[in-house]
């Protein structure tokens, strides 16, 4: 089966992401290996991303697109047990004479 976003084919994981997103996914994490200078540009642009009208909807993007890839891929994390609440403790009165 082949996915498109858009017109253009998603391949593989990172080819649906960066489609999805509009942005490279390396942008975001980074690369191997990349030195203080090329970080220091990679997360300048990303800043610059974040501030284009554009992209305002971006961060709820991410979560959204986490959440579905999370529920997909490990179900059980969204099961959600509600758990026994303890019985209350009636703590003693301190009514009464001292000793």
């Amino acid at each position: 089966m082949r996915m498109y976003i858009g017109r253009q084919e998603a391949v593989s994981a990172e080819d649906f992401v960066e489609l999805a997103l509009g942005t490279p996914i390396e942008l975001w994490l980074g690369a191997e290996g990349e030195s203080e200078t090329e970080r220091a540009a990679r997360l300048d642009a990303a800043r610059d991303i974040l501030a284009d009208p554009e992209y305002n909807d971006l961060p709820d993007l991410v979560a959204r697109i986490a959440a579905e890839v999370i529920e997909a891929h490990a179900p059980e994390l969204f099961n959600v047990v509600q758990l026994a609440r303890p019985a209350k403790r009636r703590r003693p009165s301190r009514k009464g004479a001292a000793a």
